[in-house]
């Protein structure tokens, strides 16, 4: 059998297991699963892959041990953390190793954390359902999704509520439903798109029209495409809003990721600022820019879409590389954050 065709073994150790003389195990983990994650060939060759200065300084943030496990210290520092979901916590109904530790290593140290996801679909209690299902427990006000973040948005252009035209799910409805937005299909404010397989040809029309009779077209995040429960592509907000968007010739908001605009929302949950805060994630072109453009450290994880060969296709890089967020949890008693020193923490947030 060839090597591409070996199954990766992923070890994931204990956080008992892990000491002193083991500390390189995680980046061995880290690089041995970005080594058998499956590759493409994006029109550079294998040997100027290795012998580019931005590919080695990716790789540094996985392998180097100077420069991950300062870095990986620095992330256990944090005193928020804003966590991305599909990919990072679980691959559909399967837990990801290390998960439930995070978890553990977040409560018992005091961490305030955010579930942060794009699916406008959802309420915060299917999420929490679902985690608990998956055998994690958390309160709902641990979730925030795209559905709130357009619901924020609305309320601070409009806040005394309004009405709006939606092509989405519940989680949605429901978001704007509480910042004081009804549903209107003659004459609404805003026509906003989100997440879900209710589209059809007459609703998109529907939407089409009202945005050219002056509704403001508004959409939870611009993701083009997702993953059915067997992994099979499939259209998702973007490709919708981009029809609605030729169109009408209008340009759509939108508040997902990677806006920073769900960011400063997250951060506002948390009551942390930006230098306390770390956002986990899977997905260089939403997660990862979302960090960098709101001034989040940003960590990717390879435990979901994106390779350690697709890095060179971008012109950014996360500040620290993790095979899972596995590598995250530590014993250590200096993680502790004291009640008093969060709550200096948020009086230093309230005046940014």
């Amino acid at each position: 059998m060839s090597e591409e065709q070996k199954t990766p073994e992923i070890r994931t150790p204990s956080i008992d297991a892990i000491n002193p003389e083991e500390e390189s195990i995680s980046r061995d983990l880290a690089a041995d699963f970005a080594h058998n994650l499956t590759t493409r060939d994006h029109g550079m060759d294998h040997k100027q892959r290795e012998n580019s200065a931005s590919v080695q300084k990716d790789w540094a943030l996985l392998k180097n041990p100077k420069i991950h496990n300062e870095r990986l210290e620095q992330i256990r520092q944090k005193k928020g953390y804003i966590i991305d979901m599909d990919g990072v916590i679980y691959h559909g109904t399967k837990l990801l190793p290390g998960a439930k530790e995070l978890v553990d290593f977040l409560n018992k140290n005091n961490k305030k954390y955010l579930f942060l996801t794009n699916n406008s679909a959802p309420t915060p209690r299917e999420l929490q359902q679902k985690l608990s299902r998956l055998g994690i427990e958390v309160t709902e006000d641990h979730f925030f999704t795209a559905g709130q973040a357009t619901a924020y948005f609305l309320s601070s252009q409009s806040p005394n509520g309004g009405t709006c035209y939606v092509i989405g799910e519940p989680g949605l409805a429901y978001s704007l439903y509480d910042k004081g937005f009804f549903m209107n299909d003659h004459n609404p404010d805003y026509v906003i798109l989100g997440e879900g397989p209710s589209y059809n040809y007459e609703k998109l029309s529907k939407a089409v029209q009202l945005v050219q009779q002056g509704a403001k077209l508004i959409a939870t995040n611009l993701d083009v495409e997702n993953l059915d429960s067997k992994g099979n592509k499939i259209p998702s907000c973007g490709a919708f809003t981009a029809c609605v968007e030729l169109v009408t010739r209008t340009k759509a908001f939108f508040c997902g990721k990677p806006s920073a605009l769900i960011m400063r929302y997250a951060q506002r949950v948390l009551g942390l600022s930006r230098l306390e805060t770390c956002i986990i994630g899977d997905r260089m072109d939403t997660d990862i820019v979302a960090g960098i453009s709101s001034e989040i450290d940003p960590v990717l994880v390879l435990s979901g879409v994106t390779s350690m060969e697709e890095l060179a296709l971008f012109a950014y890089r996360p500040y620290l590389i993790l095979g899972g967020v596995y590598e995250i949890p530590s014993d250590d008693k200096k993680h502790i954050i004291s009640e008093s020193d969060m709550e200096a923490a948020s009086r230093r947030a309230s005046y940014l």
